[in-house]
């Protein structure tokens, strides 16, 4: 499967033309904000743009789901889609924010509003840090599994937007056969996210996929 690839007027062509939604304000204030976190971040190549390769492919996933199944789309899903990692890849950044007296969540929310908040902060993986009282397997499993429950026992849109997340990261991966990051990916496809694509409500579309990126992943473990 090839890398996703998508430019900034790729983004805005696809929401106006495909996802019928207005770029606004509201919009055009995400897209600045995802540029300056994640503006400078490489993939896992070292080489490929987070923006282009995941960031606005994701959004453009997010779309396309929405459209196809029917459901409303919003600017809601497509702010939420563009900002889903902003609270955890750029600890420069968040610094900068935390030095004020306000604070990158205040800053986040008072600009972005609860809706928005809420699902970034549903979507953040929980800190490694909490789980210091247990050995480091036992940590790690405790904490993806509370990071699992908290998924199943979000909104819909937390779900789509996490599917698309998972299903980018693990199509960027199959490219990278020497990567660490694989094993973990199949792992966790094994222990939840395969089933999650099943849990009501359900989607299809990701299930398939999900489980064609699970099978390149085996295929490369196999032949490594």
């Amino acid at each position: 499967m090839n890398i996703q690839k998508a430019t900034k007027n790729d983004l805005f062509k696809i929401i106006e033309s495909e996802g019928h939604v207005r770029i606004d304000s509201f919009v055009e204030s995400a897209v600045e904000l995802a540029e300056e976190v994640h503006g400078d971040l490489k993939r896992e190549d070292d080489q490929s743009s987070f923006l282009e390769t995941h960031i606005w492919p994701v959004t453009i996933d997010v779309i396309r789901h929405y459209k196809s199944a029917g459901k409303l789309l919003t600017t809601l899903q497509i702010v939420s889609s563009i900002l889903h990692d902003v609270l955890e890849d750029d600890e420069k950044i968040l610094d900068q924010y935390a030095s004020k007296s306000y604070g990158f969540d205040a800053y986040f929310r008072h600009r972005f509003g609860e809706y928005t908040y809420n699902v970034a902060i549903n979507l953040k993986a929980i800190p490694l840090e909490t789980y210091q009282q247990y050995d480091e397997k036992i940590g790690e499993h405790t904490r993806f599994q509370e990071y699992c429950t908290k998924l199943v026992r979000s909104s819909y849109d937390v779900k789509i937007i996490k599917l698309a997340d998972r299903l980018n990261n693990m199509a960027f991966v199959s490219q990278l056969p020497k990567n660490d990051k694989i094993k973990r990916y199949i792992r966790e496809a094994e222990d939840f996210y395969i089933a999650f694509t099943l849990i009501p409500p359900s989607t299809d579309e990701f299930y398939f996929r999900m489980r064609q990126l699970y099978d390149e992943l085996k295929s490369i473990i196999i032949t490594a």
